[in-house]
């Protein structure tokens, strides 16, 4: 029976090869090499000059721009001070996506033009945030961020080239929120996982708090994609996922808060704990609230209907 096996090899041409291959990457991905879901669409986008992004995309688009900025920074900072050249790489795309931001904001619609410029730019992060996980896999970096925290952050630039090269096709809207979910429950566990890694052992009240809500947040995403899967029968009616939404949304309510509340204490200096920048917290209270939005728009989309029947008291939540 044949078994693979990851060898750390340490000898000279072995790293030269794995240079070159990253330099080819690079190379490849200038050229638009990058491979993303339902390429077809993603041509229409850009070839179609007369495509135009502009209200509900627009400010989806200035969000995660800003997001992508943010990143960049955070990769700056964790990196050793020797690798000055993945620093400088960092600090490339912290001013590349500033002066996107900049342009976004100022914009009334993004054009072919700007939104080119934008998918080119998200392909190079996604690309250089998977530079630094392999070497960090590699043993050949050893930062000051966790490798699960670039793999995060590298799924949030997947997940916003996607909503711009694939633009969401109408579907029913349940289904729609309950894939959204998946993925943001993901996320906002992993938040809760970083802030209690960066917490100091001390602050032992804000650490019960965090570990209280990871366990919240871990059955969370657990239900999310088992419902996320039965969504799949294309039932008439699914009372379980809208009631399901709607707890969601309250615990993630409860999620924010707790975020700002670090933030507030970062900014005041009244916490202790490795946090590098108050960014990040600002940047996962964000987040928290993006999700808040979505889930909002999805009850204003759909009549969800509550009422009180019989005598248990029982709540009855009717999707029409």
């Amino acid at each position: 029976m044949n078994r693979e096996c990851y060898i750390v090899n340490r000898e000279g041409s072995v790293k030269k090869k794995k240079q070159e291959k990253e330099k080819n990457e690079m190379l490849n991905l200038k050229e638009g090499s990058y491979e993303v879901p339902n390429a077809q669409a993603s041509a229409e986008i850009i070839d179609n000059k007369k495509e135009v992004i502009q209200n509900g995309r627009l400010q989806e688009i200035r969000f995660w721009i800003t997001i992508m900025k943010e990143h960049a920074l955070f990769i700056k900072v964790s990196l050793p001070c020797d690798q000055t050249d993945l620093i400088n790489e960092a600090q490339s795309f912290f001013e590349l996506f500033k002066e996107l931001e900049e342009e976004v904001q100022q914009a009334v619609i993004i054009d072919h033009c700007l939104l080119k410029a934008i998918i080119k730019a998200v392909k190079e992060l996604i690309v250089f945030k998977r530079c630094v996980l392999r070497k960090m896999l590699e043993c050949e970096l050893r930062a000051a961020i966790l490798p699960l925290f670039v793999d995060h952050i590298t799924r949030e630039a997947i997940h916003f080239l996607d909503i711009i090269v694939n633009p969401p096709a109408p579907k029913d809207p349940l289904r729609a929120i309950m894939i959204r979910s998946v993925f943001w429950l993901r996320i906002m566990k992993e938040h809760i996982e970083f802030i209690i890694h960066l917490l100091d052992p001390s602050e032992r009240e804000l650490l019960a708090q965090a570990e209280e809500l990871l366990k919240v947040f871990r059955k969370l995403l657990e239900t999310a994609r088992d419902l996320e899967s039965m969504s799949e029968a294309n039932p008439r009616f699914f009372n379980a996922a809208v009631r399901f939404i709607l707890e969601v949304n309250a615990r993630t309510a409860a999620l924010r808060d707790f975020k700002l509340l670090a933030h507030e204490l970062v900014v005041l200096c009244r916490v202790l704990s490795t946090i590098p920048d108050p960014v990040l917290t600002d940047h996962v209270r964000r987040e928290a609230d993006k999700f808040l939005k979505e889930l909002e728009e999805f009850k204003s989309m759909t009549n969800i209907c509550e009422s009180l029947t019989g005598t248990n008291g029982k709540k009855h939540y009717r999707l029409d």
